[in-house]
């Protein structure tokens, strides 16, 4: 349909006109404007393909005709769909799960008041925890082309000719050649980790282009709100930018370290080169000292939120990745070097760097606990999840999952290289270790899944009662009332994620030390260890090895075909978008090669189309999101100035803002923060039902004005055949409360109470450079 602009007055003597406006903001799932705006003519107003503004037809010119809507808001969807779906290829995304875990960990610390320098202590370690899976990630494909391929199979004769495609690399038969020495087979092989690390660079830097550049309007920071409220809060370009050229970096120089390692021990050796030991004794002190600038790179600077930081960082941080691109491509030459009698055999130095990250891995995630302890008991929550210790949690999970599926993917590459003999050692020890981890955690997570069901059973029979007193003077229907028990039960299992994630965190953490402690201790892998263990533990951590290999490989192949279905199919996507939205909605602070921030766009869109059209007409807005959409509502609400916030009313609906976000990011939308954002828009209501897994109350303690909360809303609204309603009416749970008489009812209300409250004048609001010129719409 042909893009239409919207017809206002530009004349800034124009009267402004007397008209309002209800801005639609979708939720999970994503929304059609046709759905949204309850009509098949709609036209976009402003935006492009990713996110933009629709209206009905006939409402393009609203502003020209105030006349015509006095009695009602002008309906405008804004849709941001395409921001987290779209094409099917961004499922490979969920291969990079660890990173936005890790990232998420960041924004789950406790609240904490006058205590920056402890904030700033927690965000450092974590990002010292993205750092290192990074390089676990990079080290793993290491460990598959450079140790498994090149070292291994390519040296031994009968691996080798199973795979045909190795001959020009294996040293003996006639295929052997110029390639065939270890340390060029190691070179060669580097490309596949380089390309790695080149991808993740590429991805990062296109997403953020494509999805994060938005800037936002220019505001001064308000003494007192959540940082939500900051300026530069939704544009960390500067720190974005410093973590992917020291992760690059990072990349870089663990393949570097990989080939050089082999190399440099040979040339060490008595009667070795003493030229060539010397260039690798220089090239390793290089490596160390670009590990340390990795390392203060990513110590030395945090996110700045209290105004837009714009300015990159100097010349010597941007062109690290060059300079370890430099050392690698001078260690390739290196390793390269003809070395007669050099022989590969065992494996390389995995189990030494494997172990090492392991055991700092553990070490971060200990203290990281320690520190959101000590901000926990300054200003505790009583609704913060697993005691405000939700952040630590979700780090030991991102490191563990960086773990088993490092572990995984290389145990069934080397099956795979080595078929049913025994012709190569294998994958280092802990990796095997930590796949041997994967059934027992399995069965672990099954009984607390058991034990949730059961609860739940005995829930949905005490709720029977009442659900019969929310329907009353209607026929009893057992049946009837049996499924709206059921799926209030089931909404009620959210509430109880914290209990799945502590028993979950308690496993992880007590079988990976275990297999740390048993790697390091027996020196074999599970199945090795029969001459020191009794019998049966033998074969149940052969088995236990066995199954957890195939495991982690039949998990790789589901996470890239559900999440392929997940973004093509739209009742696959409502089932994992929750939680893919909520890890995607916070901006990239602790690892750049995590999924881009959608919030980054969708934000600063919100707020540049409040601020202006509310600038040129003078009118009032309410701010109506749905689900996910009404995070972004609160989000883009924090961001406007005091005068504009004044004509502007929030109804949410199916709102995680305190079920989720609340209890799991306390510091961003704890209790206080909700509080201020009540008392700072015009008013405020928000609509749940018990049937809705997402959404819930928001919680707010304040006896000033309306409550925020409306009752529960009933569900379903038809309980069984009336002659009004001679068809049960549906449960609908998380999905279509406008369907609901009190949502027509609430918004209403809202539009009222902004027409009879006064909104505050200008106070010396700052404005966007550029935006006098220039307008969303």
């Amino acid at each position: 349909m042909e893009r239409a602009q919207e017809r206002t007055g530009d004349d800034p003597t124009e009267r402004p006109t007397e008209i309002d406006l209800e801005l639609l903001v979708h939720g999970v799932g994503g929304a059609t404007p046709e759905k949204m705006l309850d009509d098949p003519h709609t036209v976009r107003i402003t935006g492009d393909d990713t996110a933009a503004l629709f209206r009905r037809a006939d409402d393009v010119d609203a502003e020209s005709r105030p006349a015509d809507h006095r009695d009602r808001p002008v309906p405008e969807a804004y849709v941001w769909c395409n921001l987290t779906s779209g094409n099917a290829s961004r499922a490979l995304w969920l291969l990079l799960l660890p990173f936005m875990v890790v990232n998420l960990a960041h924004w789950m610390r406790p609240a904490a008041r006058n205590r920056p320098r402890t904030v700033r202590f927690y965000g450092l370690l974590v990002r010292l925890a993205g750092l290192t899976l990074t390089v676990l990630f990079v080290a793993a494909a290491c460990e598959v082309a450079l140790d498994l391929t090149a070292w291994q199979c390519a040296g031994v004769t009968a691996c080798a000719r199973r795979h045909s495609w190795l001959g020009f690399l294996s040293p003996a038969g006639a295929h052997g050649g110029w390639w065939s020495g270890p340390g060029r087979r190691l070179a060669l092989a580097a490309l596949v980790p380089t390309a790695l690390t080149a991808l993740l660079w590429y991805l990062s830097h296109r997403t953020w282009s494509a999805y994060e550049s938005t800037r936002p309007l220019s505001v001064d920071p308000e003494p007192g709100h959540t940082s939500l409220a900051g300026p530069g809060f939704w544009y960390g370009r500067r720190l974005v930018a410093r973590l992917r050229t020291a992760h690059t970096a990072a990349g870089l120089l663990t393949v570097a370290a990989a080939v050089l390692a082999p190399a440099a021990a040979f040339d060490r050796r008595p009667g070795g080169a003493a030229l060539l030991d010397v260039l690798g004794r220089l090239l390793t002190g290089a490596l160390v000292a670009g590990a340390v600038a990795v390392v203060w790179v990513v110590c030395r600077r945090g996110r700045t939120e209290n105004h837009l930081d714009q300015e990159l960082d100097r010349c010597l941080v941007r062109r690290l990745p060059l300079v370890a691109l430099a050392l690698l491509a001078l260690v390739v030459l290196y390793a390269g070097w003809s070395r007669p009698g050099w022989r590969s055999t065992g494996r390389l130095a995995g189990d030494t760097t494997f172990g090492g990250l392991a055991l700092a891995q553990g070490v971060l995630v200990i203290v990281l606990g320690l520190v959101a302890l000590d901000l926990r008991r300054g200003l505790p929550d009583p609704r913060a999840a697993m005691r405000g210790l939700s952040g630590p949690a979700v780090a030991l999970l991102a490191c563990a999952l960086g773990g088993v599926m490092s572990g995984g993917v290389t145990q069934r590459v080397s099956d795979w290289l080595d078929g049913t003999g025994t012709s190569i050692p294998g994958p280092p020890v802990l990796l095997t270790w930590q796949a041997s981890t994967v059934p027992p955690v399995l069965a672990v997570l099954l009984a607390a899944v058991a034990r949730l069901s059961w609860r739940t059973a005995r829930l949905s029979r005490a709720d029977r009662g009442a659900v019969d007193r929310d329907h009353p003077g209607e026929p009893e229907d057992v049946a009837r009332t049996r499924e709206i028990a059921r799926v209030r039960a089931m909404a009620a299992l959210t509430d109880r994620t914290p209990f799945v994630l502590t028993v979950l965190c308690a496993t992880t953490l007590a079988l990976g030390a275990g297999a740390l402690v048993g790697a390091l201790a027996t020196g074999k892998t599970p199945d090795g260890a029969a001459g020191r263990t009794p019998a049966a533990l033998h074969g149940a951590a052969e088995a236990s090895q066995a199954v957890g290999s195939w495991l982690v490989g039949l998990g790789f192949v589901l996470f890239v075909t559900w999440g392929r279905r997940a973004y093509k199919d739209a009742s696959a996507r409502r089932t994992v978008g929750i939680l893919w939205d909520v890890g995607t909605f916070w901006p990239r602070a602790a690892h750049p090669f995590a999924p881009p921030c959608y919030a980054e766009r969708a934000v600063p869109d919100l707020t540049w189309r409040m601020v202006t059209w509310t600038r040129r007409t003078g009118g009032r807005l309410v701010l109506s999101g749905h689900s996910q959409g009404s995070v972004l509502a609160a989000a883009a609400a924090w961001q406007l100035t005091p005068s504009v916030r004044s004509r502007v009313a929030l109804l949410t609906y199916g709102s995680p803002l305190e079920r989720l976000y609340g209890r799991w990011f306390p510091a961003h939308f704890g209790p206080a923060e909700l509080g201020s954002l009540h008392r700072e828009v015009a008013c405020w209501r928000n609509l749940y039902r018990l049937t809705d897994p997402i959404g819930g109350p928001v919680r707010i303690a304040d006896g000033d004005g309306p409550q925020v909360d409306h009752p529960p809303l009933k569900d379903s609204l038809a309980y069984g055949r009336t002659p009004d309603h001679p068809l049960p009416g549906p449960v609908l749970g998380h999905s279509d409360y406008q369907a609901d008489p009190a949502f027509a009812a609430e918004r209403a209300r809202l539009l009222t109470r902004l027409r009879q409250d006064p909104p505050a004048g200008p106070r010396n609001e700052p404005t966007d450079q550029g935006s006098s010129g220039r307008s969303s719409a």
